[in-house]
């Protein structure tokens, strides 16, 4: 696959210690790739569907590829679901990955079919408004400027989508005294949301895992946060 260059700016600073991070392996995703990403930016990584490990681990990260519908069931298969609600509930960070960022939402509706999401953030992964279908590529985002997942980048840094639904409409409001999820969109035929900060769950809708220097610099950036 060629990579297109991105521009980052100023280096992310790695954690003086190796985090260690979890790749929830519940029979989605780009378990191996992402290892591979998590282990160059210096996390000490597993792969597994323990719960015990994921529970325990500095930083969960929950991959996903194809239909919204499957991946919520494999998800449900391992507990994820809860699994995910437990570390949430203790302030223990969570990554989700192109799907895996989709589950985290109340609903999915693919190609007629509705499939029941995690709920951490309510609204629907639906098909997106575009000419051409999958949007497959590179493409920059729009970032809040208080951004942790994003700092130190460039706005012209690009990063690789391969999806043809997303979330179209951002619905949670922040809660009194709480600050708001920062958002992230990008723009395919119209705008999407390509990442959520919200306390300790972040996700992203492009794969950090193939967006070289650029995904390097965001996981990296997202380990910093772990303890």
């Amino acid at each position: 696959m060629t990579t297109e260059t991105s521009a980052t700016t100023t280096p992310a600073r790695r954690p003086s210690r190796s985090p260690r991070v979890v790749v929830l392996d519940y029979g989605s995703g780009n378990l191996r790739s992402a290892e591979r990403a998590l282990q160059r930016v210096g996390a000490d990584v597993e792969v597994t569907a323990d719960r015990q490990a994921a529970l325990e681990a500095d930083g969960l990260v929950v991959p996903g590829v194809g239909a919204f519908a499957a991946c919520a069931a494999g998800l449900r298969s391992v507990q994820g679901e809860r699994l995910v609600e437990q570390r949430l509930a203790g302030g223990r960070p969570v990554l989700g990955i192109c799907v895996g960022m989709q589950v985290m939402f109340e609903r999915g509706v693919e190609f007629g079919e509705e499939a029941e999401g995690a709920g951490q953030w309510p609204g629907t992964v639906e098909k997106l408004h575009a000419d051409v279908l999958p949007h497959m590529g590179w493409n920059t985002v729009s970032a809040p400027a208080d951004s942790v997942l994003f700092a130190g980048t460039d706005p012209e840094t690009r990063y690789y989508f391969v999806h043809s639904f997303g979330v179209r409409r951002w619905e949670q409001e922040a809660p009194e005294h709480f600050a708001p999820a920062r958002v992230t969109w990008a723009h395919h035929g119209e705008d999407f949301v390509a990442a959520v900060e919200n306390g300790p769950l972040s996700a992203t809708q492009f794969h950090p895992e193939k967006s070289g220097d650029a995904g390097a610099h965001l996981l990296t950036n997202w380990l910093g946060v772990l303890r």
